[in-house]
């Protein structure tokens, strides 16, 4: 009888430290049923000679427990590692360093999954292979400081080497149709348990806004419009802005709107700081921008406001017409997404809203997508 441990290989697109997004939440969920491997994006060693990289990015070893059953693996690449000519050098040392973390733990591979199209597929001898694209990559290249075209030539790849192709999308997925590979969407979920008993979250003294108060929960980028939430503060509703700003985005713009005297922005919270502020919200907002790549996104933050108990409104997605419920309003104009906000703000006065929300919400939660992966897993071990 086997006593190697069972795990799954999960190359994420981004390391373990950064702004909490699908790659970590799901291996959360994972890891309650499966030992996982998760591996950080390769880092340069020219960063980290220059001392551009945080301290805790490279001590403590290559190999580190997160807990019981999550091991993270870093690996350090040439300079400037996700470059066109590099990159083949690059995914030479991530192979050799997940083969090599696999045999030290003793790991017998279930599947192998990959949620960046730069990283390699058919590392480890055995298992499932799984091309997990949690954005539309090629169609965000700019925005992620990628070459476009670079891109679309690895994610080819992978689509090539993959057992199984999921999106968080059918707007991704939809061109896949046809492939040999297996193929699923798998939308982003949330934590619904994360909410409970809300009103009792610490109170927080950085928010003197007078409600009621929408709010924007997470990364603030160009994936915003912020014409959209200058429509809202201008209607006379506060709003609240929780997240880090991108470097670069709309800089004077975005300084003057957080100067108004009913906005407020308290930069990036950790996770278990959110609960305060999302306590203040009546509304949650997805001023998402129209392009290629939100179109074929799930943002985060619509079921995470859900969770929370409050309505949302949103720009048009197709994610929102997925979910298919009337607590998400959807708007696309300024002086209309304000006023789906005003209307929004009197549906979260109802009794029944938040229930709803919550109720909505425990039907997307994460555990319940990494149980549909596993089981997709499984169909392709059986076949």
């Amino acid at each position: 009888m086997s006593t190697r441990r069972q795990a799954i290989v999960y190359c994420a697109g981004a390391p373990w430290d950064a702004v909490q997004g699908t790659d970590r939440h799901l291996v959360r969920s994972l890891a309650r049923h499966v030992d996982v491997l998760w591996v950080d994006p390769p880092l340069s060693s020219l960063r980290i000679a220059a001392g551009r990289e945080p301290r805790g990015a490279v001590a403590g070893g290559r190999l580190r427990d997160v807990d019981d059953r999550t091991t993270r693996l870093l690996t350090i690449g040439p300079p400037f590692p996700g470059r066109r000519t590099v990159l083949p050098i690059t995914q030479g040392i991530m192979r050799r360093s997940i083969r090599r973390a696999v045999q030290e733990a003793g790991m017998e591979v279930l599947a192998t999954i990959v949620a960046s199209p730069l990283q390699p597929l058919r590392v480890v001898p055995g298992g499932a292979q799984v091309y997990f694209a949690t954005d539309d990559f090629v169609a965000g290249a700019e925005l992620m400081g990628q070459s476009r075209s670079l891109l679309a030539r690895e994610e080819q790849r992978r689509l090539d080497e993959a057992d199984l192709l999921m999106a968080v999308s059918p707007t991704i997925a939809g061109p896949w149709q046809g492939r040999s590979a297996a193929t699923m969407v798998l939308p982003n979920g949330c934590d619904a348990s994360a909410y409970d008993r809300l009103d009792q979250a610490p109170e927080v003294t950085d928010v003197p806004l007078v409600p009621p108060i929408a709010g924007v929960v997470g990364q603030l980028s160009p994936r915003l419009d912020l014409s959209l939430i200058e429509a809202v503060a201008d209607s006379g509703i506060s709003v609240l802005l929780v997240g880090p700003v991108q470097p670069g985005f709309e800089p004077e713009r975005f300084a003057r709107l957080a100067a108004r005297p009913n906005v407020a922005w308290v930069g990036r919270k950790e996770l278990s700081e959110l609960r305060s502020y999302l306590r203040l919200m009546d509304v949650g907002l997805t001023p998402y921008a129209d392009s290629d790549f939100n179109r074929a996104s799930f943002p985060l933050k619509t079921l995470e406001y859900l969770a929370a108990g409050m309505p949302v409104v949103s720009t048009p997605l197709p994610a929102v017409e997925w979910l298919g419920t009337s607590l998400i309003a959807v708007a696309e104009e300024p002086l209309d997404f304000a006023r789906a906000v005003k209307q929004a703000v009197t549906d979260a006065a109802s009794p029944h809203t938040a229930e709803r929300a919550r109720s909505f919400a425990g039907q997307h939660t994460w555990d319940a997508r990494a149980a549909d992966l596993l089981q997709a897993i499984d169909r392709l071990a059986d076949r």
